[in-house]
């Protein structure tokens, strides 16, 4: 990408539109934001400053990658599960609270203008990084199947936004039997010959890269996946976020805030 292209990245005031439970575990963050830090590819991050909280501050800033982004609108928002004392600061921000955030962080989604049929398979909150490329895929009038993975049906998030831009949004939980790799790659084998797959996008679960590694290699399909990792500066300067990725025939040292967080299925490494 030359110098010309490049997204531009900003640190910006924004202003706290609601910060809701959507379950026991995930709150839905929605911010008022400068339109500048708007120009978002699907499964870039943002890096959000923790506020305050029990006496206490956390200094580094937590990455969170895009769930919604509206330009008309100024709005930003954010899909987050409560896991340590980061996101539960975040957690207690309140309507009208000033926040800061840097962004857009990162290389996101590639998708490229012969695609037809696209999957994506996400878990979780892996869900959240996916629904921008849903949005994308949409646009283009690409046909989009979208396989939501969850413990359990109170655990799924976003259905009724895949399913108003998706042509099919399969649901498989644990408490099923549904989520199983078995079950999941039998589905995938259903769809590459009865409609044929363009493309795979996924997010986060090791399960699925896995699976994904053996079926993009064996039917010759691209896959894409958006990676999570800890990291404390958020653009390519600490090195705190470097794992393994598989080229050829050597292992590479990459920064998933740099040069990820989405990378090729082929190359990335199960942990």
């Amino acid at each position: 990408m030359n110098n010309k292209n490049r997204i531009k990245i900003y640190e910006v005031d924004t202003e706290v539109v609601s910060n809701n439970y959507i379950n026991n575990d995930y709150k839905h963050l929605i911010l008022r934001a400068p339109s500048k830090a708007l120009d978002i590819v699907p499964g870039q991050f943002f890096h959000l400053q923790c506020p305050p909280s029990d006496g206490s501050i956390s200094f580094l800033r937590r990455p969170m990658s895009v769930y919604q982004f509206n330009k008309k609108e100024n709005q930003i928002e954010f899909l987050y599960k409560l896991h340590g004392k980061g996101t539960r600061a975040i957690s207690n921000l309140q309507k009208n609270n000033i926040f800061n955030i840097v962004g857009p962080l990162g290389k996101g989604f590639v998708v490229e203008e012969n695609y037809k049929n696209i999957v994506l398979i996400a878990r979780g909150v892996g869900l959240a990084t996916l629904a921008p490329l849903a949005n994308l895929a949409f646009k283009k009038g690409i046909n989009l199947t979208v396989i939501c993975s969850a413990r359990s049906k109170e655990y799924l998030m976003s259905l009724d936004l895949f399913n108003s831009l998706s042509n099919k949004v399969i649901v498989v939980t644990d408490n099923d039997g549904s989520s199983s790799m078995d079950n999941l790659e039998l589905l995938i084998n259903n769809m590459m010959s009865n409609q044929g797959v363009d493309a795979f996008f996924t997010c986060g679960s090791n399960r699925i890269l896995k699976l994904l590694k053996k079926v993009c290699e064996l039917n010759n399909i691209p896959g894409q996946i958006a990676l999570e990792q800890q990291m404390a500066c958020g653009i390519g300067m600490c090195f705190c976020c470097v794992r393994p990725f598989e080229i050829g025939d050597k292992i590479i040292q990459k920064r998933v805030c740099k040069e990820g967080p989405v990378f090729r299925v082929s190359e990335a490494l199960p942990w």
